[in-house]
């Protein structure tokens, strides 16, 4: 019989592709990944990794243990549904996961409504960006991660998870109310990007997906933004803004209380959203306390 938790690190291996990452992941050293790995070849009788210099890559027959492995994890994660469904009313604590702009629309109405329909639940909300909430997911950290992803960057929803959509949120350019571009009779008017080539951007730093958000758009209307600031949050960004220090690119959620001095308008490129998702581990969704989640994250998220 094969060790789960072994099969556990052997698929963190394939997603994280270090043995360093996944030790960070699980909170121990690389050399006890390395045993766990070494035992779960033994009991396996094949190679399940290959070590080509600093690097490890998984075998063909470890590549396909992994895709098993998902499918046992998933009825284990059913099993344990099917033990709680019997339960009148879901209780007890529940760990939900959520970035910052969707705390206001998603996360306040979930509370409510778990407070209302289930007083037995006891909900723990933990903010976080979605390389930060995914692997607590897939740990067990968390119950249900909310999630983004840019969906004119093409990245598709995370693997290995059941994902609920909540809601599309378009993406604004927020400039001063003294830009030229500003000065439009009607504020719903799309604004083409095109016009803000010579215009400075405030952005996320490099190597996020906000970052990317940003620049994939502007090459996409023909043009490199000039960036001058960069930050680690939608707030600073419209901070440094509202000072005049240049354009940004924000989802319509993190545009709904601007600062003075500032105007928010559509942009004039089709399929500049951002996707929001709730993801759960597959076999979960069942799970009394994670269901009632999900049905008040639908909710809130089709009245947002």
């Amino acid at each position: 019989m094969l060790d789960v938790r072994r099969l556990v690190l052997l698929r963190d291996l394939a997603e994280y592709g270090t043995v360093t990452a996944v030790a960070e992941l699980h909170g121990v050293t690389a050399s006890a990944v390395s045993q766990q790995l070494k035992q779960l070849e033994a009991e396996t009788g094949v190679p399940l990794v290959l070590r080509e210099g600093r690097g490890i890559r998984l075998t063909s027959a470890g590549q396909g243990l992994v895709e098993d492995a998902e499918a046992v994890l998933a009825a284990l994660e059913r099993a344990h549904a099917r033990l709680t469904r019997p339960a009148a009313e879901p209780v007890g604590p529940v760990r939900v996961s959520c970035f910052t702009s969707a705390m206001s629309p998603l996360i306040a109405p979930l509370l409510e409504t778990l407070a209302h329909r289930h007083p037995g639940l006891t909900p723990h909300i933990t903010e976080a960006e979605p390389e930060g909430s995914l692997p607590a997911l897939r740990q067990r950290r968390t119950d249900v991660a909310v999630v983004y992803r840019y969906t004119h960057l093409g990245t598709t929803a995370p693997q290995g998870f059941d994902t609920h959509h909540l809601l599309t949120d378009p993406l604004l350019v927020v400039l001063p109310a003294s830009h030229p571009a500003s000065a439009r009779r009607d504020g719903t008017e799309p604004l083409a990007l095109a016009s803000l080539a010579k215009t400075p951007w405030i952005t996320a730093a490099e190597g996020t997906a906000c970052h990317d958000a940003t620049l994939f758009a502007c090459r996409h209307a023909g043009f490199t933004p000039q960036v001058r600031h960069t930050c680690s949050g939608f707030a600073a960004m419209l901070t440094l803004a509202a000072t005049g220090a240049g354009a940004v690119l924000v989802p319509g959620l993190a545009a709904t209380a601007l600062p003075p001095g500032l105007v928010a308008r559509p942009v004039d490129t089709p399929g500049l959203t951002r996707t929001i998702e709730a993801a759960v581990r597959r076999g979960t969704g069942d799970r009394p306390a994670v269901a009632a989640c999900l049905d008040a994250l639908g909710a809130a998220g089709a009245t947002s």
